[in-house]
């Protein structure tokens, strides 16, 4: 089992206390898609009999609200709220079932970085797992693995507030990988993509193509036993186990037939502990905080200086570019992130960068979690680890391969220890508009969430949302989840009745 020592806690962040259960009961209620208003008809209740915690249906009342870029995500971070789980049980339960229902873009061998509102602390922290660069490109590696940091990052993630046990929270998704789901519409459109060239490896032909040998597409049936070998093990054994037990051997070994080779002394080297850290924060309206990821997460620099932008009254256009800009600066030169958040920067892209996922949630405390994952690139590698079902992701840094423009964002007010709003983006250069507009037309404009997030991003931008107009703790009914209309994700916000 990775232990607390395997995180890296930055100097402002404080020990954890454990947050106790409320006995509450109820049964699911309706789940719209898309968009769905948080109601409060009932009041979080306590007592009564009803499903035993852990079980959907523990929870009776306000939940709190989740969206995520994949339908099967959103289900399963819904039914954690309703078991009585926090926002960050949710979202690694989520996390989990998009490495197995959407691995083109989220996957074990891959990384990624989530904020995380604390209501308790009254403070946003970031964890920070992105996938690990190489030391060096080692002999005969065609197509060199990062390091992965996502099974790791999810269990630092859980320790921020932890309800319910991290294995429990591992079990849908092991089952989907082992009885089987459906491609879903998102990963349907991510294998027409890059078809050719995934069906070229075996493993990755046995895992996602029809029998006739065409790409599965959209209602097709998706089985990965192996990879459900190694959620097994990851879940009995401890994530820890992928960097410094059975699993690195075994990795190390099934990584070479693939040209990854990723060696045991990588895997358990320095670089491979997550970090807890402060996030990068702007001042909002009305004395709200609002937080983006720090770096290396350049993405959250790239929402922060277009959120100051359109704070200033910049167009959508030119905020946009404002945020590509300084990212490409600190990529080119590196720097302070305050100072340049305040420079005259030249106008610069960042060129072609790989896909990423998002997701985005709150419980009914008030805690909120937005994260952002890649595998820096569709499907990663391209290729399937022999014998353990793991897409690798490429090692950033090596060749044309970049890091994504990671994005999430979450504001609160300080001063009523409150949350209001969380966001988390997708869309390679115009994530980081996904996350800064809607958040600054909610925050600084006062907009409805539904026109905040039809007028503040643009196409290829792809965001999921959770906001409290009059803030979390307050008015349960003036929340509500939205996920992108021009995406594929769902968005799932009710009151267990």
């Amino acid at each position: 089992m990775t232990s607390m020592a395997e995180i890296k806690v930055g100097r402002d962040s404080r020990p954890r206390p454990r947050l106790g259960y409320r006995l509450l009961s109820g049964v699911l209620a309706l789940a719209l898609p898309g968009c769905s208003t948080v109601s409060s008809t009932f009041s979080t209740l306590t007592g009564g009999g009803g499903a035993p915690a852990g079980s959907a249906g523990y929870v009776r009342g306000f939940l709190g609200g989740v969206a995520a870029e994949d339908p099967a995500a959103a289900l399963a971070m819904r039914e954690v709220l309703s078991a009585g789980g926090s926002a960050t049980d949710a979202a690694v339960a989520g996390a989990w079932m998009m490495a197995v229902t959407l691995p083109s873009r989220v996957g074990v061998g891959g990384g990624g970085a989530c904020l995380v509102y604390d209501q308790r602390k009254n403070a946003t922290e970031a964890v920070m797992f992105l996938p690990g660069a190489r030391t060096s490109v080692p002999p005969g590696a065609d197509r060199p693995a990062a390091v992965p940091m996502f099974a790791r990052g999810l269990f630092a993630l859980h320790t921020r507030i932890p309800v319910r046990p991290f294995e429990e929270l591992m079990a849908p998704a092991e089952q989907r990988a082992r009885l089987g789901t459906t491609v879903s519409r998102g990963l349907a459109e991510d294998l027409a993509a890059v078809s050719g060239p995934l069906l070229a490896d075996p493993g990755a032909r046995a895992v996602f193509a029809r029998p006739d040998g065409r790409v599965k597409v959209n209602g097709d049936p998706l089985l990965q036993p192996l990879l459900a070998t190694t959620l097994t093990q990851l879940r009995l054994s401890g994530v820890g186990d992928l960097h410094q037990g059975l699993l690195a051997r075994r990795l190390e070994e099934a990584s070479r037939p693939v040209g990854g080779n990723l060696t045991v002394d990588e895997l358990r080297g320095p670089r491979t502990v997550p970090t807890v850290m402060p996030p990068l924060a702007v001042q909002g309206r009305n004395g709200d905080q609002v937080a983006f990821l720090p770096l290396p997460a350049d993405g959250g620099l790239a929402s922060a200086a277009t959120y100051l932008a359109l704070k200033g009254g910049q167009s959508l256009e030119a905020a946009a570019a404002r945020g590509q800009a300084v990212a490409a600066t600190w990529r080119r030169s590196g720097g302070d992130a305050d100072a340049l958040l305040t420079a005259n920067v030249p106008a610069a892209g960042t060129g072609p960068l790989p896909a990423s996922a998002g997701l985005a949630v709150f419980d009914r405390n008030g805690n909120a979690v937005s994260c952002a994952f890649t595998m820096n690139n569709l499907f990663g590698t391209g290729r399937v680890t022999p014998g353990m079902g793991v897409l690798l992701a490429p090692a950033p840094g090596v060749g044309a391969v970049q890091p994504p423009l990671l994005s999430a964002g979450i504001a609160w007010s300080p001063n009523l220890a409150a949350f209001h709003m969380v966001a988390a983006g997708s869309g390679q250069h115009a994530a980081p508009l996904a996350v800064a507009g809607p958040m600054a037309r909610v925050i600084e404009g006062g907009l409805v969430p539904q026109g905040a997030v039809e007028s503040g991003r643009m196409v290829p931008a792809r965001g999921q949302y959770g906001i409290c107009t009059n803030y979390l703790p307050g008015t349960e009914s003036r929340c509500v989840a939205i996920s992108d209309p021009d995406g594929h994700g769902v968005a799932l916000g009710a009151t267990d009745q």
